[in-house]
């Protein structure tokens, strides 16, 4: 039988079976331990970050960093609509509300000029503004930072960056943080490790910050907020958020990785281009003052070509995993009574929206496999009888 190819699985060929039996032969498999220490070190230094501080989940470096940042119960925290949920319960867990911001087409990121113009408004009014704003850099895609930073500067609003999804995507010409890399743009950015990312603990997470306050008060909540001594005093409401010695063995062994797994995704993500170009698909966004990593390789079907639901089901019966974009937020029973700026962007990329198979080891043969099974699910290509007529596009073509 022909091997199923599924969407996103770690790449683990370096050295993390070495690391890991150093922590086995050294007994130091809990967060105490030398691999904790150096995988932060090394990790705050690949993105250009002062400070990184590393937890058991990328949701828990979201929480913290919110709490640090200023959501407070009572409180509204603008955040993209169309995300993963965590996103919003991070917001949650701080007693904060989300206010849901709808995407823009550019990027697929959240509208940041609509955001930054109803704050505006806000202040102009008198009323009260969010003391932080959570903007992810959605499926590998930086997020444009330019109107948030205008709102920092203006009203004192902390950003944290939700860059789970986009290790290793910068900025490019044209923005005003031009080789910047995500999660080093805002107050803090937060980092994710799970199995299906670019780069894998098993499952952990990283808060990274230029201020050195901030990442020791991080510090100190991922550890149950314990002071130093023998004693167990606390002082605050902490958090076992640590990541283990262990995890932190294989995150270093995949940093080491990390500069070939992210241009294995820019090759996978060009073949993809390349070949999808005569389907009835829009490509993944590209804006031109950017450098995405398409951590997830995330087309929209034309709205006259195949149900995204038939696309999913008929690939699967040819061993290739194909997943949906996830519903937008206000969509999700939790969240379906939270505050918008509304709009139809997001709900225009989630209808259309699958993600193809796109692993770091995703071999050439596999990706043909994987455009050939999904080219004769889509029908005729476009400039075929069945498609002379030019379609209405949905939105987010980005290119």
């Amino acid at each position: 039988m022909t091997a199923a190819i599924p969407l996103a699985v770690p790449r683990l060929a370096g050295n993390e079976a070495a690391y890991v039996q150093e922590c086995l032969d050294t007994a130091m498999v809990s967060s105490v331990g030398p691999f904790v220490a150096r995988f932060e070190r090394d990790f705050a230094a690949f993105v250009g970050s002062r400070h990184a501080i590393a937890c058991s989940s990328g949701t828990a470096a979201l929480h913290v960093a919110l709490r640090l940042a200023g959501a407070r119960r009572g409180g509204v925290v603008p955040v993209a609509d169309f995300t993963f949920i965590a996103s919003a319960n991070a917001i949650h867990y701080c007693g904060a509300q989300p206010l849901l911001v709808d995407s823009e087409p550019v990027t697929w990121n959240m509208d940041t000029e609509r955001l930054h113009d109803e704050i505006t408004r806000r202040a102009r009014t008198g009323r009260a503004l969010p003391a932080v704003i959570e903007v992810v850099h959605l499926l590998g895609h930086p997020a444009a930072m330019e109107p948030l930073a205008d709102l920092r500067v203006r009203y004192g609003i902390r950003i944290v960056e939700d860059a789970a999804e986009a290790l290793g995507a910068s900025w490019g010409g044209g923005a005003d943080l031009a080789g910047r890399q995500v999660g080093t743009a805002g107050d803090l950015g937060c980092f994710s490790f799970n199995g299906n990312k670019v780069m894998t603990t098993g499952g952990g997470g990283m808060i990274t910050t230029d201020d050195a306050d901030l990442a020791a008060r991080a510090r100190h909540l991922v550890t149950q907020a314990k002071l130093a001594g023998s004693g167990y005093v606390h002082d605050d409401v902490g958090y076992n958020y640590r990541l283990s010695n262990i995890a932190a063995a294989v995150g270093v062994a995949q940093l080491e990785q990390l500069p070939a797994f992210l241009a294995a995704k820019r090759r996978i993500a060009a073949r993809y281009a390349e070949a999808l170009a005569d389907l009835p698909v829009s490509l993944p966004p590209h804006a031109p003052w950017a450098a995405p990593t398409w951590w997830l390789y995330s087309v929209l079907l034309d709205e006259d070509a195949a149900d995204p639901g038939r696309v999913v089901d008929l690939l699967a019966v040819r061993g290739i995993h194909v997943r949906p974009l996830w519903q937008p937020l206000h969509r999700q029973r939790p969240y379906a009574s939270a505050p918008r700026l509304r709009g139809t962007v997001a709900e225009g990329i989630w209808r259309r929206g699958l993600s193809l198979p796109c692993s770091v080891g995703l071999t050439v043969a596999e990706q043909d496999r994987v455009v050939a099974v999904l080219r004769a699910a889509l029908g005729p290509a476009r400039g075929t009888a069945m498609a002379m007529s030019t379609p209405a596009r949905p939105p987010g073509r980005g290119r």
